[in-house]
């Protein structure tokens, strides 16, 4: 990619050379589980039409509105450095249409892609005043990769149900019902925040600078005050640290939220960025969007099934490790529980041996 590269008419000035990916499918950088749900989607008749009815009950159009009128759509005019990368982030992916993007007024770091029937990156003004230029390039091919995808619809799909669950909390059954969708909707979109990251690492190319901009997100603007090595090491602390009742707490602690924790997000880049699949798509080998069609459901399960066993076997969180033991055929079911919430403290006793002394 060369300076005076052009594209929709813009000419687009990059810092430096970046890799290009033309026809690439989102399958390339889609975390398994992210991906299956996807394929299963759209392989489903008439998906897209239903989404599209259901476009006048959702606020869509609304929002669309309200970013026009309260925020500044990013342009050549208007936070022309940030139009460059979004202009940047689509040749590079080769996004077909540039889709519009706003800044509004907000000190909360943040960014989304939202929409059904074309996507909107909306990004706040305390990310925009967080991030260097590499860490918002990242940024911003995180969304692009969340509208290549074509996560924006469920995204929009999921503020739905969310306000809907609180007009109708009054309602047991009917509160109950939204909640569940909700939660499992969730659980995607944390996968799918996965798969927009390496999007952003895609775009940037730049590993320690998506790094710094997860880091930042989680402590401010205090760049000299921190370090990536020892920020994935709170990631490690976090996987392995605790016992069972940690782990639970883990569980709860997640379960309302849309993204991962900032510590796993770049545990969990890092691990890609080393990875054979990120190398073979920067040397050019990666599934192409024409060839989606013939993606098959089943081997997106299959390999969704497979990166959560994965997942579970290589986990050193003390509740992971019971499942994958017991999965294993380990025994002392009661017994393995029981040192679980005490910490792990001591292993069991040997047959016949003497009980360990009292603490």
């Amino acid at each position: 990619m060369h300076d005076g590269d052009r594209q929709g008419g813009h000419e687009r000035v990059p810092s430096r050379q970046r890799t290009r990916f033309p026809g690439i499918s989102s399958r390339a950088y889609e975390h398994p589980a992210d991906r299956s749900a996807l394929v299963a989607l759209r392989k489903l008749s008439g998906f897209d039409q239903v989404f599209k009815a259901l476009s006048g009950l959702l606020p869509e159009r609304s929002l669309r509105l309200l970013f026009l009128s309260d925020s500044v759509r990013v342009s050549e005019r208007q936070f022309g450095h940030l139009h460059d990368m979004l202009l940047d982030a689509c040749y590079i992916l080769d996004l077909p249409k540039v889709p519009p993007m706003y800044v509004t007024q907000d000190p909360q770091p943040n960014a989304m892609c939202i929409g059904l029937d074309e996507p909107i990156i909306v990004i706040s003004t305390g990310l925009v005043e967080l991030l260097d230029e590499e860490e918002m390039r990242a940024v911003v091919g995180h969304e692009v990769g969340h509208a290549l995808s074509g996560h924006s619809v469920y995204r929009t799909v999921l503020l739905f149900l969310t306000n809907l669950a609180i007009k109708v909390a009054w309602i047991p059954l009917g509160n109950l019902a939204i909640m569940a969708i909700i939660a499992a909707l969730r659980e995607w979109f944390r996968k799918s925040e996965l798969s927009a990251d390496r999007a952003g690492l895609l775009v940037g190319q730049d590993v320690r600078a998506s790094m710094r901009g997860l880091m930042k997100i989680a402590g401010g603007n205090h760049l000299h005050e921190m370090n990536v090595d020892a920020f994935l090491e709170q990631a490690e602390e976090y996987d392995s640290g605790g016992d069972l009742r940690d782990s639970v707490l883990k569980i709860l602690n997640v379960l309302p939220r849309s993204h991962p924790f900032t510590t796993v997000r770049a545990a969990e880049l890092k691990k890609w960025a080393e990875s054979r699949d990120y190398q073979r798509i920067m040397d050019g080998h990666y599934p192409r969007r024409d060839d989606d069609k013939d993606a098959r459901v089943s081997d997106s399960f299959r390999e969704s099934a497979a990166s959560y066993a994965s997942d579970v076997k290589d986990s050193k969180d003390p509740l992971m490790k019971l499942v994958s033991d017991l999965a294993g055929g380990a025994g002392d079911l009661g017994g393995r529980v029981k040192r679980g919430f005490d910490g792990f403290k001591s292993p069991p006793p040997a047959k016949g041996g003497p009980a360990p002394a009292a603490e």
